[in-house]
């Protein structure tokens, strides 16, 4: 590759940047780049590892201000319990907690969401998305979930939800438990597939197998949920050719509302992570990058071939104008969310914050009346906007005019060398006031993301 230095959209003088295109150009002469620990998606900005304690005392004063007019709502409520612990999860998850341990946690967060709502910033609004995340939601049984959900929709109400999201471990789901789901108000049925094959599904420490797939799959569908989701995992242990394609012609087949599919990372909190460790290898026992996003590539070309719409680095939809992320397109765009339970994430009017990582803890704090917060970060007007404009590069298009009337930024004069530079390796194209990522761009695009950072928040993501 060869970079003309001349040209209008290159910016000469910033060595930074130059450093950053010759890492790029690096990877792209050794495209065989291996799997390594480390996080590799990006979910927020200014990233979790520069929040603190130090902003926390201002979390419970942001509650205590009107929520700003026009900015939505949400609701997410982590479920923490799973049948087993997969080998790459990194969430807070448990094995081993008993109906009473259960029930005593999910106390604690509808006392969480009686105390958050009666802060001005919460009171007097409905949401416009409820999300139940976890862990497994759907490791509660039809009652708890009826007696749960019934307490929060007196607290706060969400019949004018657009969304209600659920996520499902297939091997949790029988009729009556489905029945159950629908019977809440979920909207979208998300389930956690990851692949077809029960070795792999095995290998990799997943509780459910292939026969329940199929099972859960129909059962959903005779309930007549308005979106049906599956989660696909490119790049697992032992993943084959063989394999992903099998994984590509099942998904077809059953042909989803929806699919997401990620690219197997190795966060430093999982269990193959701390295999690594103890051996001292260092680099991950599956697929390297260039594979996994050539598995993506791949799959997306198939869907789009059977009618799909590619809307992100990571989702096909059958129909656009019936299948919706509103939990993702609400928050990315700056949306206010109340996270209850351990370990969950939050956003309010600009100030991001995290509970407690420990259930005791958690609960503990409730039990006292305090708010569980672990960690904040208080964002400025230039983060927020930068944080908004890199995670709708994610979604593969960015309205810069859009952008700008929001925030008074010409972000493609901001980002000129940036963007230049993109488009010079064919990553994204700018037509007008609008940025669009090829395709290979999209496959690779959180790693393009720090690009966008400010000096003090990038960090060697490049992969």
């Amino acid at each position: 590759m060869v970079v003309d230095l001349k040209k209008k959209n290159f910016h000469p003088c910033n060595l930074e940047r130059m450093s950053h295109l010759k890492r790029r150009m690096s990877m792209a002469e050794n495209p065989k780049k291996a799997t390594r620990a480390g996080n590799y998606f990006i979910s927020n900005y200014p990233p979790f590892s520069f929040w603190s304690e130090d902003q926390n005392e201002e979390v419970a004063a942001v509650y205590e201000q009107e929520g700003e007019k026009g900015v939505p709502l949400g609701l997410y409520h982590h479920i923490p319990f799973c049948r087993k612990r997969c080998h790459f999860c990194y969430f807070r998850v448990y094995t081993d907690k008993s109906a009473e341990d259960i029930k005593h946690y999910l106390d604690s967060t509808v006392r969480e969401l009686e105390m958050m709502a009666r802060r001005p910033l919460i009171e007097g609004r409905k949401p416009q998305f409820i999300y139940f995340g976890g862990g497994t939601p759907s490791y509660l049984s039809a009652k708890q979930l009826g007696d749960l959900t019934e307490r929060m929709k007196a607290i706060l109400p969400w019949d004018e939800a657009e969304e209600v999201a659920f996520e499902c471990e297939p091997g949790t789901l029988n009729a009556g438990k489905l029945a159950a789901i629908k019977d809440i108000g979920v909207t979208r049925l998300s389930l956690g597939i990851e692949n077809f094959d029960d070795h792999i599904l095995e290998i990799n420490g997943r509780a459910h197998r292939s026969k329940e797939v199929g099972r859960a799959y129909e059962r959903a569908r005779d309930e007549g949920f308005e979106q049906i989701n599956i989660d696909l995992i490119a790049g697992m242990i032992e993943e084959t050719e063989e394999n992903w394609q099998r994984n590509i012609e099942k998904t077809i087949e059953l042909s989803p509302d929806s699919v997401t599919i990620y690219q197997m990372e190795i966060p430093y909190n999982t269990t193959i992570y701390r295999e690594m460790k103890d051996t001292g290898k260092l680099i991950a026992p599956v697929a390297d990058w260039q594979t996994k996003r050539r598995w993506v590539k791949e799959a997306f070309a198939a869907l789009e071939s059977a009618g799909y719409t590619v809307g992100s680095g990571y989702t096909a939809v059958k129909d656009p104008q019936k299948a919706k992320f509103i939990y993702r397109d609400s928050l990315w765009g700056g949306a206010d969310l109340l996270g209850l339970g351990v370990a969950s994430f939050s956003h309010a009017a600009g100030l991001h914050y995290q509970n407690v990582t420990e259930i005791s803890e958690y609960m503990e704090a409730i039990e006292a009346g305090r708010m569980p917060t672990k960690r904040s970060f208080r964002t400025t007007e230039e983060q927020r906007m930068i944080r908004e404009f890199i995670l709708r590069m994610k979604l593969g298009k960015v309205d810069a005019a859009a952008l700008n009337s929001k925030y008074g930024v010409d972000v493609l004069s901001r980002w000129e060398g940036e963007l230049g530079e993109l488009s010079h390796e064919g990553l994204l194209r700018v037509e007008g006031q609008e940025i669009l990522l090829e395709r290979e761009g999209l496959l690779c695009v959180d790693n393009l993301l720090h690009e966008f950072f400010l000096p003090e928040h990038r960090t060697e993501k490049l992969v």
